[in-house]
């Protein structure tokens, strides 16, 4: 048994929306047992618990649960930092062109190693993840990510219209595919399938429908899809769809609008769909750094609290604009503070970790330092350099830490990320497990 000290944070409790009780252990301990976290609490406790434990003093850092990333495409690593564009025209330069690229199996089997190191680098444990049309895509991810027993929710993306030939399915091999990886890869170690119509406009009715059937035949399978990201989009939305009623209505009149279904971005929901997202239990994914990079507008957190909607944080890595989940909530205060809602920095805590793991009905799992879950966790160094050594106190609460950081902060405050009681990325020696 390994027995770490130091500072800790983490929500323990399950509720379905946000409450500001943390647990919080400024001389902490946690002990884990191979891939299972044994015990937690203030040090000298946990020290008088298990004597024969082997000690890691950790002193000045922080110990928190693995970060989780509700959104983003790991075809799009190489697209980050692009110049320009909105939605659609991002999506016609840069993105489609990348994801051509995964045609050749071994150039998956590469950027899935160097996107699960990106998140490694800065922290996060879990993400949900976008593949391309390519099946083999799709497994490349599930295969690098089942090398260091790290739980990853992905899909094949599934497109047969308004998309370039060379990413373009149809309705029999959507459902086959997403089928046959299904069987393959869902609960198979930590690996979890979602269902991943790209969104409305490159599907056929016939296409959503097909995929509601598998929705319903799997119904502990996840479900992504993007969501009234852009005012063009959802105008091509209903001229594609006069029938429905709003974007929303296209998915749920699929049966993929309910528990573990995460739709991408929600920025401009109407009352009704704010309404239907709250009592149909699914998630929206807020993803601040794209929102603000693409133009598409400003998440509303006050309707989605009032409406008792699941957020959870996301980058949407290539059009976010990084991999780091503390400089994702540093965006997401911006835009709550241009709506006059500030969100807190335990809210913004909270909604990369417990808060996400509930929405996603994974928090026996993951999101929190319980006994009984899996030992994905990180090790913060605060005062990484000299600014954040003046500006961060050595005694400062976690809150006004986890604020600094989310401003100053980068990947070099993480100084180890551990997954299923393993360090898989450690920053004083570059070394990570994906080579």
């Amino acid at each position: 048994m390994q027995l770490f000290r130091a500072s800790i944070a983490h929500f323990p409790k399950q509720t379905t929306q946000f409450t500001d009780d943390i647990a919080i252990f400024k001389d902490g301990g946690l002990l884990i047992d191979k891939k299972e976290i044994k015990d937690i609490g203030d040090f000298d406790t946990i020290a008088a618990r298990y004597p024969a434990a082997s000690v890691t003093d950790l002193t000045g850092k922080w110990i928190l649960p693995g970060l989780i990333d509700s959104h983003l495409h790991y075809p799009q690593t190489q697209s980050i930092a692009h110049y320009g564009e909105q939605l659609l025209t991002w999506l016609e330069n840069y993105t489609f062109p990348a994801e051509m690229q995964f045609a050749d199996s071994e150039h998956a089997n590469t950027i899935a190693k160097v996107f699960l190191n990106q998140l490694l680098k800065n922290g996060t444990t879990t993400g949900f993840v976008f593949t391309t049309v390519h099946k083999s895509s799709c497994q490349a991810l599930f295969n690098a990510a089942s090398d260091i027993d790290m739980a990853i929710v992905a899909g094949k993306v599934c497109m047969d219209r308004n998309c370039p030939s060379q990413l373009t399915d149809c309705t029999e091999s959507a459902q086959a595919d997403s089928a046959s990886l299904i069987e393959t890869w869902h609960n198979k170690g930590r690996n979890r399938y979602a269902l991943t119509p790209r969104f409305a406009p490159t599907s056929t009715e016939a296409q959503l429908a097909a995929l509601g059937e598998l929705a319903q035949q799997y119904s502990d399978v996840f479900i992504q899809t993007h969501l009234s990201e852009n005012l063009d989009e959802i105008a091509w939305v209903k001229s594609l769809f006069p029938q429905a009623d709003g974007y929303l209505d296209v998915y749920d009149k699929y049966n993929l609008v309910r528990e573990r279904a995460v739709f991408g971005h929600g920025i401009h929901l109407t009352p009704d769909e704010w309404g239907r997202l709250g009592e149909s239990g699914a998630t929206v994914a807020f993803c601040p750094t794209s929102n603000l990079f693409l133009g598409s507008g400003l998440f509303d957190m006050t309707a989605a609290r009032a409406n008792k909607v699941h957020v959870a944080m996301a980058t949407d890595v290539g059009a976010g604009t990084t991999f780091n989940m503390f400089k994702t909530y540093g965006d997401a205060y911006k835009v709550s503070q241009l709506r006059n809602d500030p969100l807190s920095p335990l809210e913004g805590f909270y909604l990369m970790t417990q808060g996400a793991a509930i929405a996603h009905g994974l928090d026996e799992e993951i999101g929190n330092l319980n006994p009984g879950t899996i030992a994905d966790f990180i090790v913060v160094e605060p005062r990484f350099d000299e600014l954040t050594s003046l500006r961060i106190q050595q005694d400062a609460d976690f809150d006004d830490v986890f604020f600094a950081l989310s401003i100053l902060g980068d990947d070099r405050a993480i100084a180890q990320t551990w997954i299923s009681g393993n360090c898989c990325y450690e920053k004083s020696s570059g070394n990570n497990e994906l080579q």
